[in-house]
């Protein structure tokens, strides 16, 4: 059984910073790619960033680009995502969310994603 755990949430004013971390247990297996969803209340679940685990391209939706950054450490099966310049409307549970399956594209659809965390809360205040 593969888990992803995410932290770092938490409640946070306009204009500032979180980092969240999640980090991946259990059986071992090999992620290809490993991405960050969010979804606010009444709204659907949509894409943040993703980070493919080979070569380490980053993917971004338009509405973070330049405020977040996504990143991984390897070793510890573990990813980032360096959120700055916080906005009220970034406030949502984000979800982390990776891939077992071997194969290129598709970084912001969720079907794409085999495993997911339980979700953290982030909360900006304006």
């Amino acid at each position: 059984q593969v888990q992803l755990v995410e932290s770092g949430g938490g409640l946070v004013q306009a204009g500032g910073s979180l980092r969240l971390s999640c980090a991946a247990s259990g059986r071992t297996i090999k992620m290809y790619a490993m991405g960050w969803f969010r979804q606010a209340p009444g709204k659907e679940r949509e894409f943040v960033a993703a980070i493919r685990w080979i070569g380490g391209s980053t993917y971004y939706a338009d509405s973070v680009k330049g405020r977040f950054t996504i990143s991984r450490d390897n070793a510890k099966n573990t990813v980032f995502l360096q959120m700055n310049s916080l906005k009220p409307e970034d406030t949502a549970v984000y979800y982390c969310a990776g891939r077992g399956r071997f194969y290129f594209g598709d970084y912001d659809l969720s079907h794409a994603y085999d495993y997911w965390g339980q979700g953290t809360q982030v909360t900006v205040s304006s």
